[in-house]
């Protein structure tokens, strides 16, 4: 059953992905179109998604209810990114590949891929402890990790055009986030019109991420997906060490903490990578293909890691 829910959460990604290789091949894309994604992803369609599942999925009252728990998700993952930093300067990750490799390792695919699963997983009684990881994981890709990715070009850092650009300390995902949280903290209406609109455009972030990511695959070949040091070591991190820091940390301050509680936190850990890390690549100048890569080769490993993780935890 666990298998079987893991699977059929990765084919739709899977089959999108393909579609992007294969009508790239088929040359239905122009040159410039995969750029064209990723600045509509980036500035319009991400915006508008966060804004909406921050409405959607929370109140003012569960946010009061469900705080305790980030002190936990939190403290995972502020070692997580501390650990990730110490590996990139133990193992030299290069230039381009820094800001990837760290957000592999902290942030995971949470509405995607582990909404769904929590829910096969443990029902809708557990949704207020997925909304724990999801607050975590938002504001730690959009206030830190996306930050990060900006600054690391192919290049290296002191190869940025001069001067400080605010908009990579504000980019438009973060100004969504932002924004949803005023409407939320006073009750500010929304429209049901403008609720709709924004669901469209939130509903393409999916969908062209991954097409993206098969034009990506397309361009560079099906022999760019390799197990290389780089993509072994944050594969690790995302599939090991973030869930053992999860587990050591609730371990050692979450005692008595409800079973389902427990659970979530450790399933949401164990998810792969962030769909979108190639297109904030492409925005920074980084490395794409490996973005990619990791995208890739996180998502087919996650039908043998996650039900390990899930026997182990005797769901």
């Amino acid at each position: 059953m666990i298998l079987l829910t893991s699977v059929e959460s990765i084919i739709p990604i899977v089959f999108l992905i393909a579609l992007g290789f294969y009508l790239y091949q088929k040359n239905w894309f122009g040159e410039t179109f995969a750029a064209n994604i990723s600045r509509l992803i980036m500035n319009v369609a991400l915006p508008a998604s966060i804004f909406v599942s921050v409405l959607k999925y929370l109140t003012f009252s569960k946010l009061i209810q469900v705080a305790p728990g980030l002190l936990y998700t939190f403290g995972s993952v502020i070692i997580g990114y501390i650990i990730a930093f110490i590996a990139v300067k133990l193992f030299k990750v290069r230039s381009g590949r820094r800001g990837v490799f760290i957000n592999t390792v902290a942030n995971a695919n949470t509405i995607f891929i582990g909404l769904p699963l929590n829910v096969a997983l443990f029902g809708d009684k557990a949704l207020p402890y997925f909304l724990v990881y999801y607050i975590t994981n938002t504001v730690s890709t959009w206030a830190f990790g996306a930050l990060l990715i900006a600054r690391d070009s192919k290049e290296g850092y002191s190869k940025q055009s001069g001067g400080f650009d605010w908009k990579k300390l504000l980019p438009a995902p973060l100004i969504g986030f932002l924004v949803a949280l005023v409407f939320l903290l006073f009750s500010i209406p929304v429209p049901d019109f403008a609720t709709n609109t924004l669901t469209y455009l939130g509903n393409l972030v999916t969908p062209l991420s991954l097409i993206y990511i098969g034009i990506v695959l397309a361009k560079a070949g099906l022999s760019s997906i390799t197990f290389n040091r780089d993509t072994i070591l944050a594969l690790i991190g995302r599939y090991l060490v973030l869930p053992l820091v999860t587990v050591v940390i609730l371990g050692l301050f979450g005692k008595g903490l409800p079973a389902d509680e427990y659970k979530t936190y450790v399933v949401q850990a164990s998810v792969p990578a962030l769909a979108v890390l190639p297109i904030l690549a492409n925005e920074a100048g980084g490395d794409v293909e490996y973005a990619t890569n990791i995208v890739t080769t996180s998502t087919l490993l996650f039908v043998v890691v996650i039900p390990i993780v899930v026997a182990l935890l005797g769901v």
